[in-house]
């Protein structure tokens, strides 16, 4: 089970890469106001989640203790990030505060991942 789960963590780590890479990828074009989301970002959005979903069903099937606060706070910004990308997807331009609004979150997913103990 422990390979299992460091699999999808392997992954969830891969959707993170792929939906702040693709914001930091634009930071330049959002200076200049023409960011947009891209197809990658969305991806590794949907990554996120899905891969999300399985490691706290795969630690509780394995008798581990999951922190429901944690993981809800953190399924909450993800649904916000993945709503914004999905429905602004096909724009060719983004605002800068939304387009900001989204790495602001996605980081915030990582802090709260990696110092929420």
């Amino acid at each position: 089970m422990d390979v299992l789960i460091n699999v999808f963590v392997a992954l969830h780590i891969i959707g993170i890469a792929s939906l702040l890479g693709g914001f930091l990828t634009q930071m330049k074009a959002m200076s200049a106001g023409t960011a947009r989301f891209t197809p990658a970002m969305l991806h590794g959005a949907l990554t996120m989640l899905i891969t999300g979903v399985a490691l706290v069903g795969l630690n509780q099937a394995d008798d581990q203790s999951v922190n429901n606060l944690k993981v809800g706070i953190k399924l909450v910004i993800l649904v916000v990030i993945l709503g914004l990308v999905y429905v602004k997807r096909d724009e060719e331009e983004i605002d800068k505060p939304l387009f900001g609004a989204v790495g602001a979150l996605t980081t915030a997913n990582v802090f709260i991942a990696t110092l929420w103990t």
